[in-house]
């Protein structure tokens, strides 16, 4: 598909709002764009895929994150072509044109019970070295950003990649791979579940003095689960 043909499907897309909400809760959708379906919400953007093109997949981003669109333009461009990240054919003024990827996130994978394997994690450390390489930084790599191709990762948004410092997101997540994830022993987790660690997560301070002390708190939930 050319930029001429992707910018006429695009179009279809104009009768969908994506709308940002507070406290890092997902975008709300409304509208309907015929020959289009879901898949994918940020808190950000959402994702669609055409009937016609399933190969590509189309991100919409929230009125008013145009500095985040432009920021993952910009990385995308970056990247180049990379195992780890999918591939950008485009953009306009409210979505970027990239490359659909096939498979799980590590998110539907707990909720599936689809078993993580230990080189998913192995393939986030390479990406993020990689990343490192280009002279961006790795920022916001969590459940949502992971997904999963015969038991290999890669990596989704990666419009916080310009930003400096480490939210040590992916840090913990690796360490609660590490420590925790036995625990649910390839089984299926609530989504109220993971929801709610999601949100304790986004505001863990407040529920505790560190990091260790959110996890005992996380794993006896699991463990009340069993």
């Amino acid at each position: 598909m050319n930029e001429d043909q992707w910018q006429l499907t695009a179009q279809a897309l104009s009768t969908i709002t994506v709308t940002a909400q507070p406290d890092n809760e997902p975008v709300v959708i409304t509208g309907i764009a015929e020959g289009f379906r879901c898949i994918g919400v940020g808190t950000d953007a959402a994702v669609f895929q055409s009937e016609n093109f399933p190969e590509y997949a189309f991100k919409v981003y929230a009125e008013g994150k145009k500095d985040k669109l432009e920021a993952e333009a910009k990385v995308y461009e970056q990247i180049g072509q990379s195992a780890y990240f999918s591939t950008c054919y485009g953009r306009d003024e409210r979505m970027l044109v990239l490359k659909f990827e096939q498979g799980p996130t590590l998110f539907d994978c707990l909720l599936q019970g689809v078993y993580v394997p230990e080189q998913a994690i192995v393939d986030v450390e390479k990406a993020r070295d990689y990343i490192r390489e280009i002279g961006l930084n790795p920022r916001d790599i969590h459940l949502k950003n992971i997904i999963l191709q015969d038991g290999r990762a890669k990596l989704l948004d990666v419009s916080e990649y310009i930003k400096p410092g480490n939210d040590f997101r992916w840090e913990h997540l690796k360490k609660a791979y590490q420590e925790y994830y036995p625990i649910i022993d390839g089984k299926p987790v609530p989504f109220w579940l993971l929801d709610t660690i999601r949100k304790w997560y986004h505001h863990w301070n407040r529920y505790s003095a560190n990091f260790e002390e959110f996890m005992r708190i996380v794993s006896k939930q699991l463990n009340y689960r069993k």
